[in-house]
C-alpha cells in the first residue's frame, strides 16, 4: 500500500542541480524539499511530486539551483564610500583618502545603512553568506539580520584610536561582548579581525588567540596584501609578517588570511601545516595593484581558498559572480595553464571552500539533505547563456549577477523573481542618497 505524501514547507524545481558537494557534480530535472529550514531531500521532480506535499511549490525551468554564494570578505559599511577615491595605490587609498573619511563620517548609523544597502546589493548577485570586517558589530549584525542573511561579523583590533574605540582593550571588549549578544543567534557568528600586521602589536595578537580559542571563534586579518607591506615589515623587525604570526600562535584553522598576494614556497608549506585558510579577493588586488595570489598553486597544496570581493570602496562591486570568473580567469593567467582553477573548483571557492573557512560548512556551502537551506537560482534561459552544454561552466564563464532570480537562507525566501522580500529598496535608495550629500558636503 502506497504511503502518503510526507509534508514539506517549500519543493524547489528546476532544470539542473549543482550540489557543489557529494556523489553528482550536477543533477537534471531535480527539486529540492525544504522543510524546518533544511534541505530534506534531493529527488528528481517526477518522484518529488509522489512522496512530498508542500506548502510553496516554485518551478523554475531553465535555471539551475546551486548553493548561495558566500563572500568571505567583506567591509559592507563601506558600500557608502563607493567612487570616492579610486585609481590609486593602497597606502595612498587608505592614509590620505578612505581613514580621513572613516575618521569623519562612520558611526552606527553609517554602518547600519552602508551594511543595508550592501545587504540589498548581495541578495542580488545571489550572495548568502557573508563575511564582515568593520567598525560597530552590534549594526553590521542587525541589518545583517534585518536583510535575512547569514553572517560572521569580525570585530576589528587596531593599536590606533578609531570611532568604535580607543584601542585594543576598547576593541576587544567590543568583540567578547558581541560574540555574548550574539551566541544564540542561527545566523549571526562574531570573529576577531586584527586589521593587518603593520597596525596591531604583539600584545593584542596575542590576546586574540586566546580569546579566540576560549570563544571558539575565527579571526580574520589582512595578511602580505603588497610587496610593499612585507619589505616594511622585514626592514623594521628581520621577519616577513607571515613568519611574526606564526611565532605569536595565529597561524592555525581559525585563522582566515586575506590578500597572500606574497607568498614564498616555505610559507605555502607553513599555511599548509597550520590549516590556515585564504580569503582571495582578485578584483580588488587587481584594481588596486597589490599582486597576484597563487591560487593553482595554494590549490594543488591543499589549502583551503574562499572568494571574497573586499570593500565596495576598492572593487567597486559585491558581485560575486562576476568575481568567480575573475578568480578563474586569473588563475589561468598566473599560472600559465588553461586547465588552472577550473570552473568546478571555482564554484568551490565561492561556496563551500568559504563556508569551510567561516567553520560553517556542516550548516552551509553545498546542497545535501540535512543542511540548511541557503540556495540561490540562476537563471540560464537567456540569449547570452544559450545554448547550454555545462550549466556550471556557464554560471562561471557566461552568467551574470542580474540572472539571480531567487535567494533563500534557511528556506526563507530572501528574493522572488528578481524582487527583494525582506529589504525596502527604496528606503535604501533614499538613505543612500542621503549620505552621498553629506560626504560631498
Amino acid at each position: 500500500m502506497p504511503h502518503a505524501p510526507a509534508h514539506a514547507d517549500l519543493i524547489i524545481q528546476a532544470s539542473w542541480i549543482a550540489p557543489v558537494e557529494g556523489p553528482a557534480r550536477l543533477l537534471a530535472d531535480h527539486a529540492i524539499v525544504v522543510s524546518g529550514g533544511r534541505i530534506a531531500d534531493i529527488l528528481p521532480a517526477a518522484d518529488a511530486e509522489r512522496r512530498w506535499r508542500a506548502t510553496d511549490t516554485v518551478r523554475l525551468d531553465g535555471q539551475l539551483l546551486m548553493p548561495g554564494l558566500v563572500n568571505i570578505h567583506t567591509h559592507a559599511a563601506m558600500n557608502l564610500f563607493r567612487g570616492l577615491a579610486d585609481d590609486l595605490p593602497l597606502m595612498t587609498w587608505l592614509e590620505e583618502h578612505i581613514w580621513p573619511a572613516e575618521g569623519r563620517w562612520v558611526n552606527e548609523q553609517f554602518v547600519a545603512d552602508g551594511t543595508r544597502l550592501a545587504a540589498a546589493e548581495m541578495i542580488r548577485g545571489g550572495t548568502t553568506c557573508f563575511a564582515d570586517m568593520y567598525f560597530f558589530p552590534d549594526a553590521i549584525a542587525r541589518a545583517a539580520r534585518e536583510a535575512g542573511l547569514r553572517a560572521t561579523v569580525f570585530c576589528p583590533v587596531m593599536d590606533v584610536p578609531t570611532a568604535m574605540g580607543q584601542g585594543p582593550d576598547d576593541y576587544l571588549r567590543v568583540a567578547t561582548q558581541a560574540a555574548d549578544d550574539w551566541r544564540h543567534d542561527p545566523l549571526i557568528s562574531i570573529g576577531f579581525g586584527p586589521h593587518a600586521p603593520y597596525t596591531v602589536s604583539d600584545g593584542p595578537l596575542q590576546r586574540v588567540v586566546t580569546l579566540a580559542e576560549e570563544l571558539d571563534a575565527q579571526i580574520m586579518m589582512h595578511v602580505h596584501e603588497t610587496a610593499a607591506e612585507v619589505l616594511m615589515a622585514k626592514d623594521a623587525t628581520g621577519e616577513r609578517p607571515l613568519a611574526r604570526l606564526a611565532r605569536l600562535g595565529l597561524l592555525s584553522p581559525r585563522l582566515i588570511a586575506v590578500h597572500m598576494t606574497q607568498l614564498e614556497d616555505d610559507e605555502i608549506e607553513l599555511v599548509k601545516t597550520t590549516g590556515t585558510h585564504i580569503a582571495h579577493c582578485p578584483e580588488s588586488n587587481l584594481k588596486l595593484a597589490s599582486g597576484f595570489c597563487p591560487v593553482e598553486r595554494l590549490r594543488l597544496a591543499g589549502i583551503n581558498i574562499g572568494l571574497g570581493t573586499d570593500s565596495a570602496a576598492s572593487n567597486n562591486d559585491l558581485d560575486m559572480i562576476g568575481e568567480l570568473r575573475t578568480a578563474a580567469l586569473l588563475a589561468k593567467g598566473v599560472a600559465g595553464a588553461a586547465d588552472a582553477l577550473p570552473a568546478d573548483a571555482a564554484l568551490a571557492m565561492a561556496t563551500l571552500n568559504g563556508a569551510r573557512a567561516l567553520g560553517l560548512d556542516q550548516q552551509t556551502g553545498s546542497l545535501v539533505p540535512g543542511k540548511q537551506a541557503d540556495i540561490i537560482a540562476i537563471d540560464l534561459n537567456r540569449l547570452e547563456t544559450r545554448p547550454v552544454f555545462d550549466p556550471i561552466a556557464q554560471v562561471v564563464y557566461a552568467a551574470t549577477r542580474d540572472q539571480v532570480t531567487h535567494s533563500w537562507v534557511a528556506g526563507r525566501c530572501l528574493m522572488a523573481d528578481r524582487t527583494l522580500q525582506t529589504l525596502n529598496a527604496e528606503r535604501i535608495l533614499r538613505d543612500t542618497q542621503t549620505w552621498q550629500e553629506m560626504l560631498n558636503g
